[in-house]
């Protein structure tokens, strides 16, 4: 079949995109075009490969036998072209967007709350925080940085584990007038729970409740750590937090102080090929050094 046309960089790069966000419209976001060019690149894209790449589904565009193939090639290709630019001391400045993944709790009640001292220092570099209870995978540019509560496995990965933090029992005085304040391990048998959907937790480091209680009486289940707090301070049972999310709030109290202790690791992912760019370096190097100075708040040794 002959080819109408050759293949150039700035097509892979949108079909690149595509095939992260799985959706044209985001597509056009992150490339900072109109949903109509990356259509269009695409369908020319097509027509000088001969063959289809994308299946439409409900959920979006998939890759078909022939995309993922691409996807190969093109992911090399970039790899590639950021090596030399790096090789021959081509920047791109420290300004742009950086998307950082992690999960919910962490970045809402932690993160978020600490990064205008990186706005204030690198004020031309934009922040993504984006969260899920699913890995992110770097590979396909899922996010440039990955803040997880384990070693990612994926290949082509600088990993580095800055620090770690502190789970700790907490209840509502409310829940603790009613039941009791447990005074020994053994007596979480008596009391309720709230913790996640067992069926949607696709990250094993968060089942820290059974580190705790081996099945123990949950009342309410939630994929949301801010969900589940809430619902201990109203009173529905205890909950296993992070002592960072609760330490500051008078509506919960500490149960079995001394007692009860969980202990995760935190891990900083960033793909071999974006590790010096400026901006993403800058990002690295802010969080890496926030976590390794906020080790006695995050494990609970101070307020």
């Amino acid at each position: 079949m002959s080819r109408h046309r050759s293949l150039n960089w700035n097509d892979l790069r949108m079909f690149l995109e595509v095939a992260r966000q799985g959706h044209l419209s985001s597509a056009a976001k992150r490339l900072n075009v109109d949903h109509s060019t990356v259509s269009r690149r695409i369908a020319q894209l097509e027509l000088a490969l001969g063959t289809k790449l994308f299946d439409r589904t409900r959920s979006g565009l998939a890759l078909c036998d022939a995309g993922r193939q691409l996807l190969r090639h093109a992911e090399a290709i970039e790899s590639h072209t950021l090596s030399a630019s790096k090789s021959f001391g081509f920047s791109d400045g420290e300004g742009g967007a950086v998307r950082i993944a992690m999960m919910e709790g962490i970045a809402s009640l932690y993160l978020a709350l600490r990064l205008g001292r990186l706005q204030a220092s690198h004020p031309s570099i934009k922040l993504e925080l984006v969260t899920s209870a699913q890995p992110f995978n770097l590979s396909r540019r899922e996010a440039d940085l990955f803040l997880s509560f384990f070693k990612p496995a994926s290949r082509g990965l600088h990993t580095q584990k800055i620090g770690e933090f502190e789970l700790r029992l907490y209840a509502s005085p409310g829940y603790i007038k009613r039941h009791g304040m447990p005074a020994k391990i053994e007596e979480l048998t008596n009391h309720a729970f709230v913790d996640y959907i067992g069926d949607l937790v696709a990250i094993d480091a968060v089942r820290w409740l059974g580190d705790v209680i081996k099945n123990p009486h949950i009342v309410f289940h939630s994929n949301s750590m801010i969900a589940q707090h809430q619902a201990a301070v109203a009173g529905l049972g205890l909950v296993l937090l992070p002592s960072f999310a609760a330490a500051r709030d008078k509506r919960l109290k500490p149960v079995l102080v001394g007692k009860v202790s969980v202990k995760r690791d935190l891990w900083l992912s960033v793909h071999h090929d974006l590790q010096d760019i400026p901006r993403v370096k800058a990002v690295t190097q802010f969080i890496a050094k926030l976590v390794r100075e906020d080790q006695d708040f995050l494990n609970g040794l101070a307020s």
